[in-house]
């Protein structure tokens, strides 16, 4: 007899991208930033490491808050700091949803929001995508309209499409809020702003970012929702008293203070974005257009988990992805390669690599 509750029990839980401990791996498989934080991360990390790690950190990140409302035009009382923004997501699904509730979200995507409504017990749907990564209005709307959360990454992993506000609004369930996870959304030509929370349903919207893709901080675990001020107020009851420690508050807190560097960063990773998404098309290869710091491809002969092996087998990791159960795929699985865009260096390495395999 288990010790734990059946739907612990029953869930097989999220399984993270490979980490290799030995050196010499190009890492192109779990959309880190290849080049470094702002350099007074480093300063402000040194700084809080020699201050008062006796005493606790501030629990409402006052000084993360004030700077990161005046980048996004809100209220500092419409932010809310956590541990990652897999933090938020876990907040957002216990706030929000309990056993007999319906959480949704599009399919193919970030399979870990499967997991969070399996750790809650609670229902989910996925709301599959066509062949161009949209939804049908018709064919999602009644399950939107059940569901009490809508989980919608934009741009989406794996395939890096953006939707547009108006397609985004037809996800807002009627009793539910939509959960706007923009993990990528800083390497979009367009990001998505906060200016949606003004629209006639901007009360049942809550925006989430991390600070592990576009300000290089991985390592460092951080992320923020931004929402209107009930919604924080009530998502802040349900987070841990002292969720964001020292170390990582000064760290998140000197990388959003400088836009500049971040932003450099973004415009070589969309440039070399570009330049693979050629190299793959000379190659035969057919990749998505993204809007990420990935691109999503597949290849003619379908022989994309060979094709992942073989790099690995060089040293080189990619994101080998299946996804059962879509429509438009061969035998209803859709399977190709996610492939992270490093340095230049390093993404040139993957593909003379590629060149050799197919």
């Amino acid at each position: 007899m288990s010790l734990f509750l059946p739907h612990i029990e029953r869930i097989s839980g999220y399984v993270p991208g490979e980490q290799p401990q030995e050196t010499g791996w190009i890492k192109l498989n779990t959309n880190e930033n290849p080049y470094p934080p702002s350099p007074r991360v480093a300063e402000a990390i040194q700084a809080a490491a020699t201050s008062r790690l006796n005493l606790y950190p501030d629990p409402l990140a006052t000084n993360f808050r004030r700077i990161a409302a005046e980048v996004y035009g809100v209220d500092p009382d419409q932010i809310l700091p956590t541990n990652g923004s897999d933090e938020v997501l876990t907040i957002i699904t216990r706030s929000f949803t309990g056993t007999g509730d319906l959480m949704a979200y599009p399919y193919p995507s970030y399979i870990l929001y499967e997991t969070l409504a399996d750790l809650q017990n609670v229902s989910h749907q996925r709301l599959i995508l066509d062949d161009r990564w949209n939804w049908s209005k018709e064919r999602v709307g009644p399950v939107v309209n059940r569901a009490k959360a809508v989980f919608v990454p934009n741009p989406n992993s794996p395939s890096g499409n953006c939707w547009t506000t108006s397609q985004i609004a037809e996800l807002v369930p009627p009793e539910g809020v939509l959960v706007l996870d923009g993990a990528y959304a800083d390497f979009a030509d367009e990001p998505q702003t906060a200016e949606i929370l003004n629209a006639d349903f901007g009360d049942r919207v809550v925006m989430t970012r991390t600070f592990s893709k576009s300000y290089s901080l991985a390592g460092i675990r951080f992320g923020f929702a931004i929402a209107r001020h009930d919604v924080i107020a009530g998502l802040r009851k349900v987070k841990d008293s002292y969720n964001c420690d020292s170390i990582s508050l000064a760290a998140a807190t000197a990388a959003i203070a400088d836009q500049a560097w971040m932003r450099a960063n973004v415009e070589r990773i969309r440039e070399t974005r570009a330049w693979l998404t050629d190299q793959l098309i000379q190659l035969g290869f057919t990749p998505t257009p993204s809007q990420a710091n990935f691109v999503w491809t597949t290849h003619p002969s379908g022989k994309h988990h060979d094709i992942y092996l073989a790099l690995k087998a060089r040293k080189i990791l990619v994101r080998y992805m299946k996804f059962p159960g879509v429509d438009w795929a061969a035998d209803r699985l859709l399977d190709g390669l996610r492939i992270t865009i490093g340095t230049r260096e390093e993404v040139a390495a993957c593909v003379d690599a590629l060149k050799q395999i197919v």
